[in-house]
């Protein structure tokens, strides 16, 4: 299983990714390559990467089932000067991505703030557009988003839209990462009829689109639309983690690196879990 989670690159960059990786007994993980705050980001030639690269290799990990997410203040379903740098830093990011040799950037479509969703659609659309080339060596991956407040992406509907919308020849560099916080917010049921759900979004998007999972559960119940992550098997997570660990196991999930989100401090647990261990201890406790 090619399960890992969002670590940090502080100080020594994918080193310390990697190492963080590594004491979670994970055999992938999720990097930011620069802050959500804002701000410019650090050099990408000084994350030590060769460093990185020996010590994954020491350990049987592949860059290639790394991920990047871009940072979340992206909007390329708003409106003029905040879709204009939303399209410049995820045109960077996907340069710093592909200095690491990482083939994937996930990026959050995008809210329309009151423009409508289908404005937003055709912004996000237009702006992809202009940002790809073709010739990417990454997968730039659409999220699939929980329907909360004014987002773009949250159907599978509105992603395929998205995506046929790109000119063909671009086309071919976007993918999905699927989200089972989001989906679950959203109302797929993905506790009772993952198979169900997963036809639909073949049928919809196409299986070959889908590149990464993102694993969390969810604070609130199924078609919520809300956006809050809960640790696997947590007292207020309405996804079991039976469940959870069946959708990493399933035959369309279980080659994707899957990619913990979850926000209290037990990937290595989560982690045992996943793979089998029924006595892994995770909190039961009610987090905030």
């Amino acid at each position: 299983m090619k399960i890992g989670a969002n670590v940090s690159i502080a100080g020594t960059g994918l080193l310390n990714a990697v190492e963080e990786s590594l004491e979670y007994g994970a055999t992938t993980f999720m990097i930011y390559t620069r802050s959500n705050r804002g701000g410019n980001a650090r050099d990408i030639t000084k994350f030590s990467k060769d460093e990185a690269f020996a010590l994954m290799k020491e350990n049987g990990l592949d860059i290639k089932d790394a991920v990047v997410h871009a940072p979340y203040y992206i909007n390329l379903a708003g409106e003029g000067k905040a879709r204009n740098i939303g399209k410049a830093v995820l045109t960077d990011e996907i340069k710093r991505t592909e200095f690491l040799e990482i083939p994937y950037l996930v990026f959050h479509p995008g809210s329309h703030v009151k423009q409508g969703v289908e404005v937003g659609i055709q912004n996000i659309i237009n702006s992809l557009n202009e940002i790809l080339t073709g010739d990417e060596k990454v997968f730039v991956l659409l999220e699939t988003m929980a329907g909360d407040g004014s987002k773009v992406g949250n159907s599978f509907e509105e992603i395929a839209q998205i995506i046929n919308g790109v000119d063909e020849d671009k086309r071919h560099v976007l993918g999905v990462c699927m989200d089972t916080c989001h989906n679950f917010s959203y109302g797929y049921d993905i506790v009772n009829d993952f198979d169900k759900v997963i036809e639909d979004f073949d049928q919809i998007i196409g299986l070959d689109r889908l590149k990464v999972l993102h694993l969390n559960d969810s604070k609130y119940p199924l078609g919520a639309k809300k956006d809050r992550h809960a640790n696997i098997g947590s007292s207020d997570g309405n996804i079991p983690k039976e469940a959870l660990r069946a959708i990493c196991q399933h035959k369309a999930i279980k080659d994707l690196p899957i990619i913990l989100e979850t926000p209290f401090g037990q990937y290595k647990e989560e982690i045992e879990y996943m793979r089998g261990n029924d006595d892994a201890n995770l909190s039961e406790q009610s987090l905030k």
